[in-house]
């Protein structure tokens, strides 16, 4: 699904922000990327996004050699990878329903696709009865399920949550986290960088640690910082 091999990424500054990365996310899998800042953690996202480009190695998403793909086929990755934001990204003057179907208008989806399919979503995320709503008259939780709801309407099979609770109170994170969670039971990959030690060590999910630009520990089922033992 997603694969780093000997990636390392260097600044034009000199800052080596990864070094060696080698990397194997399966199908299916929900993966925290944990690290202070500058680990290397919001690199890593960039490079699979291509918004930055390797210095060294090759990623491979859904076996296609991303680090090769000319820029006019980045769109590919946009259709194959949903993005979460820590500050949401809505639209202010869009409707929740009109901020949703943004992400399938930009992909030239079909109007009566976008009727269809807008519906289920808004379902899965709990708010169908929020899509008249404008983004100021949501609380902070139901605006990043806004933002997941944008972020897995063109059915994306990966989908990447870059602190998607950093902004939100612990009772609102864990909703956040209850939908992100559900997401990922129906087939999604999931793979979430963030500092919420709690999260991490509640869900006992697969931590991948990063420090100075290198992976320094990579388990299952394990804690934000040390390894949690089985009960």
């Amino acid at each position: 699904m997603i694969k780093f091999l000997d990636v390392s990424k260097e600044y034009k500054n000199g800052v080596k922000a990864l070094s060696n990365i080698d990397l194997n996310i399966e199908k299916g899998e929900f993966v925290f990327i944990v690290g202070s800042s500058g680990a290397g953690k919001s690199t890593l996202i960039k490079l699979l996004l291509k918004e930055e480009n390797v210095t060294e190695g090759k990623i491979y998403v859904n076996e296609l050699d991303i680090t090769r793909l000319p820029n006019r086929r980045v769109p590919y990755i946009r259709r194959n990878v949903g993005v979460v934001f820590q500050d949401f990204r809505l639209l202010p003057n869009k409707t929740v329903y009109e901020n949703v179907a943004f992400a399938m208008e930009i992909i030239g989806a079909h109007p009566k696709e976008i009727r269809r399919r807008i519906p289920m979503v808004l379902s899965m995320v709990d708010l169908s009865r929020k899509a008249s709503s404008f983004p100021d008259q949501l609380s902070g939780g139901e605006q990043q399920r806004v933002s997941i709801a944008r972020s897995i309407v063109n059915n994306p099979p990966i989908l990447i949550a870059d602190e998607p609770t950093g902004n939100l109170d612990p009772d609102t994170a864990r909703e956040v986290m209850n939908t992100l969670t559900d997401i990922n039971g129906r087939g999604t990959t999931v793979l979430m960088a963030t500092h919420a030690k709690d999260i991490v060590n509640e869900m006992r999910k697969r931590v991948i640690a990063l420090e100075d630009g290198r992976i320094t520990r990579d388990e299952q089922k394990g804690g934000y910082g040390l390894e949690i033992p089985n009960n």
